[in-house]
């Protein structure tokens, strides 16, 4: 049997069931008084049926109109249901997601302060940095290995150069980290073995403020590779850092056993999909 009426009219029904009146029933749902006794002639007419005994004082159901307001009542019960169901998946597939990121991983993935800090007190949904000890209660999922190259001016003397030694880099005006970052402390113990010759021009705690510095013209710097700029950029370049190389591991770090939510797991799936590869962090 086909269909003639839609929920509109139903809705229509309802009230004009509620109200027992034409005129209460259609300013309920916002309509005109002949608007209302146009939706119920209609749905009368789909049906083939009469639904409602009309008075000059009252409107009232007829057998009929009984049996349908039951199912009628039962339809619009589960409609709005799945509607509020609906509504319900769609909220939970929005939001905001709070990633907190080494500044140095920042032009790589795609704002910085203490990761570990943020994820551990819950202030980030997960993070990412590079590996470190963490906190038993944390978790590191390696994604990138990244290695540390010297950032210089394309008019530099080195420019022109494939590679620098930690040695040869050291007998050069540089740009140093301070000892409150964890770039500092990871080259501070792999490179234990080597004094450097002259200390640094100055000291700052971010590598994107050493990598300003550099295009100013100040010195040289020893930063991550993924920190530099996309290839092309029209004042910097990079050398290898060699004897030794020195690498790490970049990865995402979550609280173990945290409920996260719809957006923020398809934000970290995302991530890990298109990063994660065992293989390329296996010897970093």
């Amino acid at each position: 049997m086909p269909v003639n009426f839609d929920l509109n009219d139903l809705y229509a029904f309802r009230a004009l069931i509620e109200y027992g009146n034409f005129r209460l029933a259609a300013e309920s749902i916002c309509l005109s008084q002949s608007a209302l006794s146009r939706r119920i002639e209609k749905l009368e007419s789909a049906l083939g049926i009469k639904l409602f005994d009309r008075t000059t004082r009252r409107v009232t159901l007829t057998l009929y109109g009984q049996t349908f307001a039951e199912r009628s009542e039962q339809l619009l019960i589960n409609v709005e249901s799945v509607l509020a169901d609906i509504n319900k998946v769609s909220e939970e597939r929005r939001g905001v997601v709070t990633v907190a990121t080494v500044p140095s991983a920042a032009y790589y993935f795609s704002s910085a302060g203490n990761v570990i800090e943020a994820v551990t007190r819950c202030q980030a949904d997960f993070g990412i940095c590079f590996a470190t000890s963490l906190q038993p209660d944390l978790e590191f999922l390696p994604l990138v290995a990244d290695v540390y190259v010297a950032a210089c001016r394309r008019d530099h003397p080195l420019a022109g150069s494939k590679s620098l030694t930690w040695r040869e880099f050291y007998q050069q005006d540089y740009v140093g980290l301070d000892k409150t970052s964890g770039n500092r402390n990871l080259l501070d113990q792999k490179l234990e073995h080597i004094t450097p010759e002259r200390p640094s021009i100055c000291e700052t705690r971010h590598v994107t403020t050493m990598l300003g510095m550099v295009e100013a013209g100040i010195g040289i710097a020893a930063v991550p590779a993924m920190s530099m700029p996309r290839s092309g950029h029209s004042v910097l370049t990079q050398l290898a850092l060699t004897d030794p190389v020195v690498k790490r591991t970049v990865g995402l770090i979550r609280r173990n056993g945290r409920m996260q939510s719809w957006l923020a797991t398809e934000l970290e799936n995302l991530i890990t999909e298109q990063y994660h590869s065992p293989s390329s962090v296996a010897h970093s």
